[in-house]
């Protein structure tokens, strides 16, 4: 076993091989412009092209033609909102979201609220679950888009995506769903799913970053979308801009290798992150699981460790590659606002970890982590009076805190 450990899986993933392996001729020798269709070398790129994204609406029980090309899943969540929003103006101003959605979508949200769009951000439950009546109830006679995550980045929950596609369909409201976490780890399919738009990218699944999709439905209906991105007409013009060949093939073959292995790796991840789960938690007292306990991501494991601050736990272990539920944003230490949508208190909030397994994480590496983990709380909560008070028996929200 060789040090640093890698267990960020969510925020990005190492390319596989066999992924770069695919890629690299297409960087010297088929190095064509796909869209070139008067030579050999153009023909050879488009070639490559086609065959990824049939690659790639397979996985997803799409069409080829219903996969259009971004530069990531932020690029395709912007697409599919300021798209559907400026091309369905005439019909209403309303979008419903959740609290709990990744960045890429909460901010783009926002920056259609500036613009006079009235956006709904759904409450989720305490295992971080949008309950689909929620949905039913927000819907207006001007909502013309929701917009629901697939699996949630930090906590790993899996939403009732398929339920509220029927809400969706039966009310007549497109559906989006931001598909990242989700797609090549658990199985996706766009037609049970009953979504319209879906996005998501190749770095989480072991491919290139730089390159994510849009699934957009061509039938049934079919979702038209203003471009924010003008130029040569690519991508059935929703998208100009010539393809990155490579990055498109190497794309394609990271599905192909989801496609193949994603039931036996899905086994051996949750494996490997019930045994991380188990031996935390049975080792340390006052540790909560954040999120549902079975809806969620195979290699996902988001915990609290009560009475020990998360970037102190952080610089603890820097040996290993975790992320921490609290982002630093400007000069003030925010908690996670998906831990605070959950109904977390800000000290939890602070004190939460997340462990990503992924497909090239070793059973000695998570003993290590195991172990390193244990040790490093309680090194924490020996230095901690507040845990020294707590275990004394008192009631630290009765505490009057003296001020200087």
């Amino acid at each position: 076993m060789k040090l640093p450990i890698y267990m960020d899986n969510h925020s990005t993933t190492p390319c596989d091989p066999r992924v770069v392996d695919a890629m690299l001729p297409y960087f010297t020798e088929k190095f064509g412009n796909s869209a070139s269709r008067n030579h050999s070398f153009g023909w050879e790129a488009e070639e490559g092209v086609d065959q990824a994204r049939k690659h790639i609406a397979s996985l997803i029980n799409a069409d080829a033609k219903e996969i259009v090309f971004t530069s990531g899943a932020t690029e395709s969540d912007n697409l599919a909102l300021k798209g559907v929003v400026e091309m369905y103006k005439e019909k209403g101003d309303h979008v419903i979201t959740s609290s709990t959605e990744h960045r890429a979508v909460i901010d783009a949200a926002k920056s259609l609220e500036k613009k006079g769009v009235k956006v709904t951000y759904l409450p989720v439950d305490k295992d971080g679950r949008v309950d689909p009546d929620d949905v039913r109830k927000a819907i207006t006679d001007k909502t013309i888009l929701i917009s629901i995550m697939l699996a949630n980045n930090e906590i790993g929950t899996i939403h009732p995506i398929a339920e509220i596609g029927k809400i969706a369909k039966e009310k007549g409201v497109l559906f989006h769903c931001d598909a990242t976490q989700g797609v090549g780890k658990i199985p996706v399919d766009v037609q049970e799913l009953g979504v319209d738009l879906m996005a998501f990218t190749a770095h989480k699944i072991y491919g290139p970053k730089g390159i994510g999709a849009l699934y957009v439905r061509r039938k049934a209906p079919r979702v038209r979308l203003a471009p924010m991105i003008d130029g040569g007409g690519h991508e059935r013009g929703m998208r100009s801009g010539t393809l990155p060949v490579p990055l498109v093939v190497g794309f394609g073959k990271a599905i192909e290798l989801c496609a193949k292995e994603m039931p036996e790796e899905s086994v051996r991840t949750m494996a490997l992150r019930d045994r991380l789960q188990d031996g935390i938690m049975g080792a340390l007292e006052e540790v909560y699981l954040n999120g549902h306990e079975t809806d969620r991501l195979p290699g996902n494991l988001n915990v609290s460790f009560a009475y020990v601050e998360g970037e102190a736990l952080l610089m603890g272990v820097k040996e290993i590659a975790l992320s921490s539920g609290s982002a630093c944003t400007s000069a003030t230490l925010e908690p996670s606002y998906v831990l605070r949508a959950l109904g977390v208190g800000s000290d939890l909030a602070h004190s939460s970890i997340r462990f990503g397994v992924g497909r090239f994480t070793t059973p000695e590496e998570v003993e290590y982590t195991i172990d390193r983990m244990i040790k490093a709380v309680n090194h924490l909560r020996e230095m901690s009076p507040l845990y020294e008070m707590a275990k004394e028996g008192i009631d630290l929200k009765t505490v009057q805190w003296a001020v200087h």
